[in-house]
């Protein structure tokens, strides 16, 4: 794809045909993404143990925080480039993109410092018990060494997209996740290794992937350039990243928060084996949710570029069909996990406690999955249209406003159960939440579309752009 295809696909093709185009390449590259996890603890649990899987459990927290800051720098930046690309402001596209690099770069240094400080007190905080601890801190203390190219891998995933191309973003995932499964297979089976060949696996194969973005931006093959005067710092344009995508990071810093606690009750009320069976399940989450996200990932830019050019018609069109395909594959999701979890589970373990447990759980923890996705699209909606509060504020409900405060009250009550249901009436009370914040939005978007031309609404063919 040239540039000048990539200067007007957002313009000339059909909404369900763009979405499409970048959904489904950014399905496979988020599936990679997700992969990083999953691999290490399928290989874990066949490998080396339940324990070794409640060591990554209690690790993922950490991992969450790293991704957190990736998807704020990544999708705040994203938004800023679709929309000042739609405006035909490229200069300042690449400022935008420049900083967010910078910001990334800070940021791992200083999660990596404060993680590295006391590895042990960190791990015990945080939900550690004394056996499943060794497992925990042999894993952390690599993957805080390299966390730094997870993070980057993570945002200029999302910097790429909003250029209009999802094909190199997933090629360097793809790279990524076979590269770790490989590494995975050859550290932990023939040389032993462990947790600990895991971690490196992970390590290396994000090395890689950060390794073909970095090409893709030196070749000259991207639509906007990274430009060394760019990576000094603007805070304007920094805070502007931030808050757009700060909704991200506090949606997975809560999260993050929320799996702490997760883990602790846990531990309180079920044990080692009760860690390990949420240890498999928020893998299978991951991609039960990832339709859904990717969804949204992909009607990110094509939402801000029709808001940014005044289409607010297209805008409204790419909302619905966005939201009706995150919930079509919520309700298939709801059906695989909620009627056939064993063989799901399965594939992490062979424990008979462990699979027991799990698949208990899951009838519970999935009881509405069905939902989320129309939840990820909105949220990422008003990232779209920059709109900060609702965007914090629709990021952060889940965990920070229902999700916590249940897992503190219900097992009082419930006991291990009252952890398991905490999470579907989380989701229903964070889709409430999310339609009050939605609606008024879209009748936003309604009342705009009334009042543009309809001149304006209308798709220009290809190569009649100008500026």
């Amino acid at each position: 794809m040239d540039n000048l295809e990539r200067r007007t696909i957002f313009d000339t093709d059909r909404i369900g045909s763009l979405l499409l185009k970048l959904t489904a390449p950014a399905f496979l590259g988020m599936a990679v993404i997700t992969l990083y996890n999953v691999v290490d603890t399928i290989f874990i649990g066949h490998w080396v143990g339940p324990l070794g899987i409640a060591g990554l459990s209690i690790v993922f927290p950490v991992q969450m925080l790293s991704m957190g800051v990736g998807q704020m720098m990544g999708m705040g930046g994203a938004s800023l480039v679709s929309m000042l690309h739609g405006a035909r402001k490229s200069e300042r596209a690449e400022q935008v993109l420049g900083n967010a690099v910078t910001g990334v770069v800070i940021s791992s240094v200083l999660i990596m410092a404060a993680g590295l400080f006391n590895i042990d007190s960190l791990l015990k905080l945080i939900g550690a018990t004394e056996d499943i601890l060794p497992y925990a801190r042999e894993y952390l203390q690599i993957i805080l060494v390299g966390m730094f190219f997870q993070t980057l891998a993570m945002a200029l995933n999302f910097l790429i997209r909003a250029e209009g191309n999802a094909r190199v973003p997933m090629i360097g995932m793809i790279i990524g996740a076979v590269a770790n499964i490989i590494l995975d297979a050859v550290f932990i089976i023939p040389l032993g290794m462990g947790v600990a060949g895991a971690a490196l696996a992970t390590i290396i194969a994000q090395f890689f992937s950060v390794m073909f973005f970095g090409w893709y931006y030196l070749s000259g093959a991207s639509f906007f350039r990274i430009r060394l005067k760019n990576l000094a710092l603007d805070w304007q344009i920094l805070k502007s990243i931030m808050a757009i995508g700060f909704s991200s990071f506090a949606r997975l810093s809560a999260n993050s928060v929320s799996v702490v606690l997760v883990n602790i009750a846990l531990g309180s009320y079920g044990g080692d084996l009760a860690i390990t069976a949420y240890g498999i399940l928020n893998r299978i989450t991951m991609f039960a949710i990832m339709p859904g996200m990717v969804i949204g990932q992909g009607m990110q830019p094509i939402l801000g570029y029709n808001y940014g050019a005044g289409r607010y018609r297209r805008a409204l069109k790419t909302l619905k069909i966005s939201i009706l395909a995150a919930t079509a594959f919520g309700i298939l999701a709801f059906i695989v996990l909620y009627f056939f979890p064993e063989p799901v589970i399965r594939i992490f373990t062979t424990d008979a406690g462990v699979i027991s447990i799990t698949t208990y759980a899951a009838k519970r923890v999935f009881l509405a999955i069905y939902i989320v996705g129309f939840i990820m699209v909105a949220s990422t909606a008003f990232q779209a249209l920059g709109q900060v509060f609702q965007s914090i504020v629709s990021s952060m409900a889940r965990s920070v406003f229902f999700l916590i405060p249940a897992i503190l009250t219900l097992p009082r009550f419930f006991q291990l159960d009252g952890i398991w249901l905490a999470f579907p009436i989380t989701d229903v009370l964070t889709l409430a939440l999310t339609l009050v914040l939605f609606v008024p939005q879209v009748k936003k978007l309604i009342n705009a579309g009334k009042q543009a031309r309809p001149q304006a609404e209308e798709l220009q063919p290809a190569g009649t752009l100008t500026g």
